[in-house]
């Protein structure tokens, strides 16, 4: 059943919106070429291509992290909910509402699931109750954390660390989740049970997704838009319906065609030109 919904909404309900930048890094490398994209409110919007597209670094860029890896927006603009973000510091945007889950889960292996949870409510003033009704909420969301609530983080599973660092990012009471290859290193189990949970708190919570990632059959399931990247360029757009029947998406990105799955030595040596270049 599709989850699709209409392609591009109007430009009335536009919330992140990226205009044509460009990221160089160490002063020399051109990785982002002219990248423009938009999540309306309230929708999830996939980032896709291969590795080394060009992805992490367009959220890293838009949650203003390009400085520690020696990266710098030299061009172009970043607004979210109407404001140039893309001067804040990160401490600054995540307290407007947009956090940013890493590749690689990055949870503090030392401390357990719940004191991970608790250093998402750092920026938040609330009261006792307030926060552990926060918590209340994750671990409705992730029953699997209230079981594992007391075990050190660096001692749980891949899709557990995962589940950890999405329910930290909802502790800081997020407008926007950028949500980096959630899928990565996950049984496909697992990967459906998490972009599950991904569609339940947007539908329900109102958080709107970009989330990057190269398992592009799953997240054209989950997304209502997608864009694909390639070499630092948006090469395609559309609806997510429209992309999973592009015949270009299946084959250069689903290893399908016309005449159905073809073989890796087929794919690998692309039989036919891809139409954007």
């Amino acid at each position: 059943m599709s989850n699709a919904l209409p392609a591009a909404a109007p430009a009335t309900e536009r919330y992140l919106s990226v205009n044509n930048i460009e990221v160089i890094y160490d002063h020399v490398i051109l990785v982002l070429k002219g990248v423009s994209l938009e999540v309306p409110k309230g929708r999830i919007v996939a980032l896709l291509g291969a590795n080394g597209a060009g992805k992490s670094t367009t959220l890293k860029a838009i949650s203003n992290l390009l400085g520690a890896e020696r990266g710098d927006v030299t061009k172009g603009s970043i607004e979210f909910a109407g404001t140039r973000i893309d001067r804040l510091t990160p401490a600054e945007l995540v307290r407007r509402g947009v956090i940013q889950v890493m590749e690689g889960r990055h949870c503090f292996g030392h401390l357990t699931i719940e004191e991970n949870l608790l250093t998402g409510a750092f920026t938040r003033n609330g009261t006792r109750r307030q926060l552990a009704d926060k918590l209340d909420k994750v671990y409705t969301y992730f029953p699997r954390l209230k079981q594992r609530r007391a075990s050190q983080a660096g001692y749980t599973s891949g899709g557990e660390q995962q589940m950890c660092a999405i329910g930290r990012a909802l502790m800081a009471e997020p407008e926007m989740i950028l949500l980096d290859e959630p899928s990565m290193g996950l049984a496909p189990q697992i990967v459906e049970e998490i972009f599950e949970i991904v569609r339940d708190l947007n539908q329900k919570e109102g958080v709107s997704f970009l989330l990057a990632e190269q398992n592009t059959m799953v997240a054209l399931r989950y997304a209502h838009f997608g864009y694909i990247l390639e070499s630092g360029r948006v090469v395609m757009e559309g609806d997510a319906e429209t992309l999973r029947n592009n015949e270009d998406v299946k084959e250069f990105y689903l290893g399908l065609s016309s005449t159905g799955r073809k073989s890796f030595r087929d794919v690998k040596h692309y039989r036919r030109r891809k139409r954007w270049l």
